[in-house]
This record gives C-alpha cells, structure tokens and sequence, in this order.
C-alpha cells in the first residue's frame, strides 16, 4: 500500500513538473515577443527583393524567412537594390527603399539584419548615410568584415586593362537577368569584398555607440559536392586564400569563418547530425536550399528575438 502511494506521489510530481517546464520559456530570449517590430532583410551581391523574387517568384533569396517571421507578429520588408555594385551606392538605396516602407508602416525604428555584403551596406547606412536615428539594432549573417580573400584572387587574375570589357559585360548580363533598371557595377563591387578593401572601410564606418551590433555565421566541414554543389566549388579556393591572408581555412564557401563576427558574436548556423555544415547560400534558405540541413527558422527566430530583446 505505502509502496502504490510513493508511486502515485512520485507520478504527481513528475506530471506537474512537467507541466511548468512547458509553461516556463526556455531562455530569456524565447520569451521576446516580435509582435509589431520592423525588421528589414537585406540581401548581399546578386540578392534582390523578396516582394515578386527572381524568375516569376520561383527563387528567393530569403526562402520564406520573412513570411515566417510575419507570422510571428513582425512587419518585415526585404528591399531590393543592385544586385552588382559598390557598398555606397547599395546603401543609399536600400536606405531609400527601407526609409519608405518605414513611413507606410508607421515604424519609428527598424531592426536592420543583412546578409553577406548586405552586412556592410547596413553598417554604411547607420554610420555613414544618416540613419542610426531610425536603427534599432544591426545585425549581420554571414559577413565579410574583414574580406573575402576569393575577390582579391578573382580581381588578381582579371588585368586592369580588360576590366572595363568584363564589367561591361557582366552588367549586362546582370541587368537582362533582373530587368529592375538598377545601374550594376561588378568591378566595384568586387572591389567592395576584398580584404584590402575591408580595412579602410572600416576605419571610415565607425560602430554608432547608440546602436547595438550583433553578427551570427556559419561554415562547411568541406567541399562536399553533395549537400553545397555550388559551394564545393568556391570553398577550396576560399580556404587558401584565409590561410594565405591569415584569417584561417574555415568558411562557408565565400566568407572565411573569422571573418564573419563584427559587434557581439551570438551564435553560429547548425547543422542537423547528417548536414557537412552550412554554406553561404543555404544560411538564408536561398531558394529553400537550407531548410533541409538546419533549423533555418528557428534560427531567425533566434536573431530576431535577440535584436528585440536589445531594446
């Protein structure tokens, strides 16, 4: 009998703590409510809004990240701007287009989260274009604050003498395939990538003390073809060009891995048990690439849980 009522005892217990856990938040950060903040996604080189996406809306370039995080009570805007072009000339726009859709949304601030060389055009905006009154915080995914080492060897291997013919040519072709009348700059946004670039561009974009930074990233094991048929090729070259530039081998098959911190670290991408990592592309579930390797929205959730819980 004493035996049955230290069962059922113990069974209480249990189903009432169970109970609380499911109640409780699991951190301070799954309780941040998103509901009415204004989020801006804005996409790196060869990005392009969300709004129609790219080839009658059957790629894009956030693979469904800004629904999903409207569905958790965020205003989310993904403002397109040349997909091939200088840090300064993708700032100014993307700062016009965010700066409108502000006013449509009655949003007094906005939290800018920029992937790849989306990451310095927000950094641009905030420091140098006027906009850190508007910034609630800047976070960055998959950045290249100190270069990407792949640009220095493409620009290396291209002479100076065929650049204006290259650049002519790629932005042709860069404006047949986006058809949005954006003027598209190849070489200076090559340029903009490099690691020799990074430093003077950071020496003349200053974090803004009101503002908070945050960055998360990710990277592959290695080149496998499989799961980063795309990236496998990139990732070897990568590899060397940080070990040659002293920002190590790791990296996602664009970005050394060293070089994607700026502001507070705050977590890097993972993988399921079976994912070689995660790659460049797949971070933002281009073309919901990524989704099948990681918890891709519940890693936005994360970054943008974190950015309120900023305020």
């Amino acid at each position: 009998m004493k035996t049955n009522q230290m069962s059922t005892t113990a069974r209480g217990f249990w189903s009432a703590f169970l109970a609380l856990a499911l109640l409780l938040p699991a951190s301070g950060l799954s309780a941040q409510s998103l509901q009415g903040q204004c989020f801006a996604l804005v996409h790196g080189i060869l990005g392009f809004d969300d709004t129609q996406g790219l080839a009658n809306g059957l790629v894009r370039y956030w693979g469904g990240l800004d629904n999903y995080l409207r569905s958790q009570g965020a205003r989310v805007t993904t403002p397109g701007s040349s997909a091939t072009n200088s840090i300064q000339v993708r700032a100014e726009q993307t700062r016009t287009a965010v700066n409108s859709w502000m006013v449509a949304n009655n949003c007094a601030k906005v939290h800018l989260v920029g992937h790849s060389q989306g990451g310095l055009v927000i950094r641009h905006m905030v420091s140098n274009l006027g906009f850190a009154s508007k910034t609630a915080t800047v976070t960055s995914v998959n950045s290249l604050h100190r270069g990407a080492p792949m640009a220095d060897i493409v620009l290396a291997v291209i002479p100076r003498w065929l650049q204006p013919f290259a650049n002519t040519t790629f932005g042709f072709l860069a404006s047949l395939l986006y058809r949005d009348g954006r003027p598209q700059d190849v070489i200076a946004m090559g340029r903009s990538l490099t690691v020799n670039f990074s430093t003077s561009f950071s020496n003349a974009t200053p974090n803004v003390s009101s503002v908070k930074y945050y960055s998360y990233g990710s990277s592959m094991a290695f080149a496998d073809v499989i799961q980063h048929p795309l990236m496998a090729l990139t990732h070897p070259i990568t590899w060397a060009g940080g070990i040659f530039y002293g920002l190590g081998g790791s990296n996602d098959g664009v970005v050394p891995f060293s070089s994607q911190a700026w502001g507070s670290y705050r977590g890097t991408a993972q993988g399921y048990w079976f994912a070689t990592g995660i790659d460049h592309l797949q971070v933002t579930n281009l073309a919901w690439s990524g989704q099948n390797f990681f918890d891709v929205q519940g890693f936005y959730l994360r970054i943008a849980r974190n950015a309120v819980a900023a305020l």
